[in-house]
């Protein structure tokens, strides 16, 4: 697609992107066609129509078209946007600023290129003017972009060897310790080899000696634990029988108080007292109205 300025990766694009374009308005124009002949089958069946009634199946249309074209205008609008998304996010990765012209869109000049291109179904002719936008359908400059990828592969080929260097390095100094930690292995098995006869018998005589000291310690425990429950059975029906002798006591000494009560009511001390205690309210009982007697009249 010389007549764009593009190379032909880029001239492929834009033209799946105008195929995808044209079939969308297609079929929002069927859609329209089908609002037509929708009206022509379901309210054009009389010969003739009132104003209102014209007015009316206008005004129908006209919604549906309205609705139908809005529709279409927004999800061109919300396309763009997702397009433009993507070339930015892809820019963005070789480091470029992209700028947008928006009076340009409005170029009648480039519209109807465009259209004739279109028309031609996409092939290359002569008719469009290079110059004319090449200012925004320029290339990408493909000579920064690869100085930029020469750099930073030649930046990560002179870091890899680098690393590759260092990693032969360690490599060096980790087999030098691993024959290290090998050498020291060995003679530590050796070092065992010749103590562990040694050891062995010395560890088997301190066993032994642990496993009776076990065994007495469980013997001693086992035993103090039957002697404890023993002994606390003891103490619980010792407990028990405790109880009962203490209600049998508290039994008998309420009998015996009530016992005591009946026996001090029936003595002669009692009586005489209560004699003398009746005689003595009768007294007071004069007495009182005595003084009331000499009380003056309020």
């Amino acid at each position: 697609m010389a007549e764009f300025g593009c190379h032909e990766h880029h001239q492929n694009e834009v033209i799946n992107y105008m195929r995808f374009a044209r079939s969308k308005r297609l079929l929002r124009v069927k859609t329209v066609d089908s609002c037509f002949e929708e009206l022509k089958d379901s309210r054009l069946v009389e010969e003739t129509f009132t104003v209102d009634e014209v007015r009316d199946m206008l005004d129908g249309l006209h919604a549906v078209v309205r609705g139908e074209v809005e529709m279409e205008l927004i999800n061109t609008a919300h396309t763009n946007v997702l397009l433009l998304r993507q070339l930015f996010y892809q820019a963005e990765k070789f480091y470029l600023r992209l700028q947008t012209d928006i009076s340009e869109l409005e170029n009648r000049e480039l519209l109807e290129q465009v259209a004739e291109f279109e028309k031609t179904d996409f092939k290359a002719t002569d008719s469009l003017n290079q110059e004319s936008i090449k200012t925004k359908l320029a290339p990408l400059n493909e000579g920064g972009v690869s100085e930029l990828l020469n750099k930073e592969i030649a930046r990560l080929q002179e870091e890899n060897d680098k690393l590759k260097a260092k990693l032969r390095t360690l490599e060096s100094q980790a087999m030098s310790v691993l024959d290290d930690k090998t050498k020291a292995e060995r003679a530590l098995k050796d070092l065992q080899k010749v103590q562990g006869n040694q050891q062995l018998t010395a560890q088997s005589k301190e066993i032994s000696c642990l496993e009776n000291t076990v065994a007495a310690l469980k013997e001693d425990y086992e035993r103090s634990l039957t002697v404890s429950a023993a002994s606390q059975k003891d103490l619980q029906e010792n407990l028990v029988s405790a109880k009962h002798e203490l209600l049998r006591v508290q039994e008998q000494l309420a009998l015996a108080e009530k016992e005591l009560d009946k026996k001090f009511q029936q003595t002669a001390a009692y009586r005489n007292m209560k004699e003398i205690l009746t005689k003595k309210n009768e007294q007071i009982k004069e007495i009182r109205k005595r003084l009331q007697r000499y009380e003056p009249n309020e």
